[in-house]
């Protein structure tokens, strides 16, 4: 139970923020839904749009990373997968990573075009397999993402949580016959990921969180993807931060310092948590919870102040534009 003084900190960390929902409709017309936390107080800074895990959603599991950016001066953004939070779909289901990526590629787009965002700096902001949506974003439109926040990225599935490689042909086999059965054997994902026991309640109570095993077909497009972002690590381009718990047993930090290396950009960090875990955003101790938005918000703060190449691209393009029409 929160104590009086915890209580008054949240209601004045609500009170300088923002919240709404709403439901879009993908191409697929399936209603998805999103959230999104705003500044209460003057023109956001930047713009950040969150990718959760897998079986996970926004706007609970994520209300604390949506307070604290905004509490930032930031505008943050999210939608649940289908399949996925309240979103519409077979629950824990994904057919096509494919489909994932449009969706948010056309939910984040719509908003980064509205007449009030097109001069501000864009974001992603990707947790495990959020990490993969955002680095499969940036392939889908490498020029178009100002940089991205990948937290304990799912570029490869770590060995202690894959099949063994005959197990990973039948299913591979089955997943295209009975998608939706939940067959695949793993560890429970909630226990490995989370070290507080008390957000493990948590994330079991919640009704919009899959808990169920993995279905035959998520399984085998979490492998597929995760083997193709390993592959082409080379083609990240954009400015990048990753962050990752040394303890993790989800997702493999050693492919997270590979993408460091390897990535073209630049502009890129790599931040190794001693003794922390996978879940870095809200299943650590308060103490470790503020070190790590601290360099989030730091770098996000960094890289909003100076601008960057794209958005002098595009006012040059804009004002080239407005001098042809006057000719």
């Amino acid at each position: 139970m929160a104590t009086e003084a915890e209580f008054e900190y949240e209601e004045a960390s609500e009170a300088e923020i923002k919240y709404d929902e709403e439901y879009v409709q993908n191409s697929r017309g399936l209603k998805l839904f999103a959230c999104r936390w705003l500044p209460a107080n003057g023109s956001p800074k930047a713009l950040i749009f969150l990718c959760h895990g897998y079986a996970m959603e926004c706007s609970i599991t994520m209300k604390s990373t949506g307070t604290r950016l905004a509490k930032a001066g930031f505008a943050v953004y999210g939608i649940d997968y289908e399949g996925h939070g309240k979103s519409e779909g077979v629950p824990g289901l994904v057919m096509n990573f494919d489909f994932v990526i449009d969706d948010c590629s056309q939910h984040f787009t719509r908003i980064c075009e509205k007449a009030e965002n097109k001069k501000k700096m864009r974001y992603l902001m990707g947790e495990s397999m959020g990490g993969a949506v955002a680095l499969l974003l940036h392939r889908k439109k490498p020029e178009y993402w100002d940089g991205a926040i990948l937290v304990a990225p799912m570029c490869k599935i770590a060995e202690e949580m894959k099949p063994n490689t005959m197990v990973i042909s039948v299913l591979s086999a089955l997943s295209r016959v009975f998608p939706s059965w939940r067959i695949v054997p793993t560890p429970d994902i909630i226990d490995l990921a989370f070290k507080v026991p008390k957000v493990r309640e948590e994330i079991r109570a919640n009704r919009y969180c899959y808990k169920g095993n993995p279905r035959l077909r998520t399984a085998y497009e979490l492998l597929r993807v995760s083997t193709e972002i390993e592959q082409s690590l080379h083609e990240v381009s954009l400015p990048f931060i990753v962050l990752h718990g040394e303890e993790d047993q989800v997702t493999d930090k050693a492919v997270s310092k590979q993408l460091y290396d390897e990535a073209a950009s630049s502009d890129k960090t790599l931040k190794s948590y001693p003794e922390m875990w996978h879940g870095l955003l809200y299943g650590e101790p308060p103490q470790n919870l503020q070190i790590v938005f601290s360099d989030i918000i730091g770098w996000i703060d960094q890289k909003s102040r100076y601008g960057n190449t794209r958005l002098e691209r595009e006012l040059k393009e804009e004002h080239e534009h407005l001098f042809k029409s006057d000719l």
